[in-house]
């Protein structure tokens, strides 16, 4: 064996996995109550490439790997204009609505909580959004999701009323 062989010390992960959500839950049984937890997890290669999983397991560990396998598993792919997004959607997804909004180059992502992990994680530098609706973590991070998936490579041109 050869001990002057070195092993890389970090190598770069695959993909940004952010925790949105760890909640415990309960469920009531005869003999009192069950505990369990339920993760929340976006997974994204920031770079077009964004999933959203949530996971229910008997310890948290379990459960945050449960999500995040389902993120990669459930992962959409959607085209950048350099730092943003090439034009305005707006999409419900259960009671949350979400309106994502290019923004020019250095602007940042104005946006919140679980909007604001989903764009990060997916690649977006720079992007104006409002979480209309409902405050529910999943429900606005699915719309986010889905706002993404709807997105065309080239810009929309809305054209001048008369």
């Amino acid at each position: 064996m050869d001990r002057n062989f070195k092993k890389p010390m970090h190598e770069a992960p695959e993909f940004d996995e952010r925790i949105i959500a760890l909640d415990r839950v309960t469920r009531v049984v005869k003999g009192g109550r069950r505990f369990r937890f339920r993760a929340t997890v976006v997974v994204g290669n920031n770079n077009g490439k964004v999933g959203i999983g949530v996971g229910k397991g008997g310890d948290v560990a379990g459960a945050i790997s449960k999500a995040s396998a389902r993120a990669k598993k459930d992962m959409i792919n959607f085209q950048l204009n350099k730092t943003t997004i090439p034009h305005e959607v707006q999409v419900a997804s259960g009671g949350a609505v979400v309106l994502l909004k290019p923004a020019s180059e250095g602007t940042g992502v104005i946006a919140g909580g679980a909007v604001r992990a989903v764009l990060e994680a997916a690649g977006v530098k720079d992007v104006l959004t409002k979480a209309l609706g409902s405050s529910n973590k999943i429900n606005n991070s699915y719309a986010t999701v889905e706002a993404l998936s709807q997105l065309r490579s080239t810009p929309v041109v809305q054209k001048e009323s008369k």
